[in-house]
């Protein structure tokens, strides 16, 4: 039987991920991506200070953790003291606080939670009132919405959970997320897969089978399909270089309104030059909320974390990320309910907003490990 030939669209985290399972089956792969570089939003920016497209974390509870790791692609990993990690701030109350509220280590000891009911009535009727809503507040590390507490228990929880988990399950590749994307595509590359960058992809490709592995609204554009949406989030990105400052906190979660600071360079030192801090923060905030009071937010939790950050600051940078930090499961709804990764007729969906489940980039990646595997099946089944 002649090898099954399978395009792959997109070169970011999942269209990797789906290449090389592709070509480690034996599939002549070629994947296109409209950029000069890979990585989607897991690229990292060159220059003296190397920051990524926004805050990205590798839980070594998921799937991908194991896959990366056997195909040796997941060290160097950046690693941090402990004498930084004691530097961990709560923001509680209009103050900053060692340890978080007792009823948060209560909380993430549930692994369960109802599909059917909202986060902070649930957490609510477990913890109490207050204690819910910080909970809710510290969730956003992992899900970047401006009400955590109003979306589905069960999906708000497990990124709860995992995100106050001890020890931590975030770990980060050394050298930024680029570097991770390099490997892949060396990898990738070694496994026989045509990589061609620069070249974007108008119209879906007569050959079958396709893998997109786009964001869901450039996949509804290419396949024609309106129904290809799903709820997303809006999020405020700060990024500060500045000089280093002995007492800055290592990352300061917001428990009175979704937020996260958090110093890179604790943990990878080599992100900015010897003598400066690389910041990275994350306000969400709703459709109807200025972007100036998502900033304004920001600027009084940095003032407390990093005292006398503004007459430090080397560079600064910010950004609005639209519905590009994942899907976002509304109470009644499932990672099921979300677009199906088989479209029919040949053609398979992988991304973060597509139907598979996992918390951050694991749901990239279990769609387009499921996407490239159905890709490979469907041809055999069709000449069987």
């Amino acid at each position: 039987m002649a090898p099954v030939t399978v395009t792959v669209i997109g070169g970011g985290f999942a269209g990797l991920v789906a290449a090389i399972t592709a070509a480690e089956s034996g599939a002549t792969v070629t994947l296109h991506e409209a950029h000069r570089t890979l990585g989607g939003r897991a690229r990292t920016r060159n220059g003296p200070f190397r920051t990524n497209d926004g805050p990205h974390a590798l839980y070594n509870g998921g799937p991908h953790w194991a896959w990366l790791k056997h195909r040796r692609l997941l060290s160097p990993l950046a690693r941090l003291p402990l004498r930084e990690a004691l530097r961990l701030r709560y923001h509680r109350h209009g103050a900053l606080r060692r340890m978080p509220p007792l009823g948060l280590l209560q909380l993430a000891r549930h692994r369960e939670a109802p599909v059917d009911t909202d986060f902070h009535t649930w957490a609510a009727s477990l913890v109490g009132e207050d204690t819910a809503r910080a909970a809710a507040n510290f969730a956003a590390v992992a899900l970047f919405h401006h009400d955590p507490g109003s979306l589905s228990a069960a999906f708000t929880q497990e990124r709860f959970r995992r995100a106050a988990s001890l020890p931590p399950e975030a770990h980060y590749p050394r050298g930024g997320w680029q570097s991770l994307i390099d490997r892949m595509a060396g990898h990738a590359r070694r496994l026989g897969v045509d990589v061609r960058t620069g070249e974007r992809v108008t119209e879906l490709p007569a050959d079958r089978p396709v893998v997109v592995a786009t964001p869901l609204a450039s996949a509804a554009s290419l396949l024609g399909d309106s129904s290809l949406s799903w709820h997303g989030a809006r999020t405020m990105l700060i990024d500060l270089a500045v000089a280093r400052r002995p007492g800055d906190a290592f990352a300061v979660s917001d428990l009175d309104a979704p937020g996260w600071i958090e110093r890179f360079t604790a943990q990878d030192p080599g992100l900015a030059p010897r003598g400066n801090s690389l910041i990275q923060a994350q306000f969400p905030h709703a459709a109807a909320e200025l972007r100036q009071e998502a900033v304004r937010r920001g600027e009084a939790l940095l003032d407390q974390g990093f005292p006398g950050w503004r007459e430090r600051t080397v560079q600064r940078r910010e950004s609005v990320a639209v519905n590009r930090t994942g899907a976002i499961d509304p109470v009644g709804h499932s990672w099921r309910d979300r677009p199906a990764i088989d479209r029919g007729d040949g053609v398979y969906l992988a991304g973060d907003q597509v139907a598979a489940p996992g918390v951050l980039s694991e749901v990239s990646f279990n769609s387009a490990v499921r996407a490239a595997q159905r890709a490979l099946a469907a041809p055999r089944a069709t000449t069987g």
